[in-house]
């Protein structure tokens, strides 16, 4: 008989206490507080990894080579978590590992029961991690939206993550009824002063936990800005010639995470971006398009977690190398 989902979900917990214990030296209770288990619970998992035979002169489970990648980004950066999951050899760019290790994430803070204020951007991975969330009962917490996801011609894209969480976790919510760009400065400050909008940026300036997407802008076949119709191609390629290489909330920056000058950050109606910020801000996002894009995140402290797969984090290690 084969092993079921329960019994992989228990070796790679095994595999992650083994990790903690023989490779990093943590005591079990530290073991206990990472992994949000019992003393005794994160005993029996070190106790299982070595009766598995996952242990041996190295950890021997793909989580432990992964384990290893985070540990070395986390450092490199400074971040407050890194995750890294496996790779599809045959798919290197699949949602599907980054999008349950953004629901467990995800998840992990809307378990707590005191009032969270939980940001969210847009796109298509925080979309798969949405839909990795089980149902739960959530009233205690408000969701709220960075950006809107409406384009000038009333058009939406879908994307559009807040309303879809709420509806699975029963929490509040507050969507950003606006568009993506305004059309001038002088229309982004009026949309901003409409009470709806302040409220809701107010709420986005004391978010406890961000989720975001991060988007590369590589070609207008490859760029979510332009892939979604929010910018032509010549925008796109104007974003280019001033050093773009990637967008958090639309908000485009340059390889070192430096927001770029022009016309599109001039109307982005999207909250602003908080650079090297205390709370946690997880950026989501793997494959070999998105390294420009997610190194120059890191970079500038416009992330300060981080969801990935393998192949990605050795990119990225390697590109920080050269």
């Amino acid at each position: 008989m084969g092993k079921t989902p329960g019994d992989a979900t228990r070796l790679d917990d095994a595999a992650r206490a083994g990790w903690l214990y023989y490779v990093a030296g943590n005591t079990q209770d530290e073991i206990a507080r990472k992994l949000g288990v019992s003393r005794q619970s994160a005993q029996r998992l070190v106790s299982l990894a070595v009766s598995e035979q996952l242990i041996k002169f190295r950890l021997d489970h793909p989580i432990a080579r992964c384990m290893d990648l985070a540990a070395r980004l986390k450092d490199r950066y400074g971040l407050k978590f890194c995750e890294i999951v496996p790779s599809d050899p045959e798919a290197p760019s699949l949602l599907s590992g980054i999008a349950a290790a953004g629901a467990a994430e995800l998840e992990r803070h809307l378990k707590r029961t005191e009032p969270l204020i939980i940001a969210m951007g847009t796109g298509r991975a925080l979309r798969a991690c949405v839909e990795h969330l089980p149902i739960m009962n959530c009233p205690q917490h408000s969701i709220v939206s960075l950006l809107g996801n409406m384009m000038s011609d009333g058009s939406a894209t879908p994307y559009n993550v807040v309303i879809r969480l709420a509806d699975r976790v029963k929490a509040r919510h507050y969507p950003m009824p606006l568009p993506v760009f305004a059309r001038s400065p002088e229309e982004l400050s009026i949309l901003h002063s409409q009470e709806p909008v302040h409220n809701t940026l107010e709420l986005c300036r004391r978010a406890d936990v961000t989720f975001v997407g991060i988007g590369q802008m590589d070609s207008a076949s490859s760029a979510p800005v332009a892939v979604d119709g929010f910018v032509t191609s010549e925008e796109l390629r104007g974003f280019q010639a001033a050093g773009a290489v990637g967008e958090i909330t639309s908000w485009a920056y340059d390889a070192d995470g430096r927001l770029i000058g022009g016309k599109m950050n001039e109307l982005v109606a999207s909250a602003p971006l908080v650079v090297d910020s205390p709370k946690p801000i997880v950026g989501i996002g793997s494959g070999t398009a998105k390294v420009p894009a997610i190194l120059g995140a890191l970079r500038g402290k416009l992330i300060n977690a981080l969801i990935s797969n393998e192949v990605t984090a050795l990119e990225l290690l390697d590109a920080q190398d050269r």
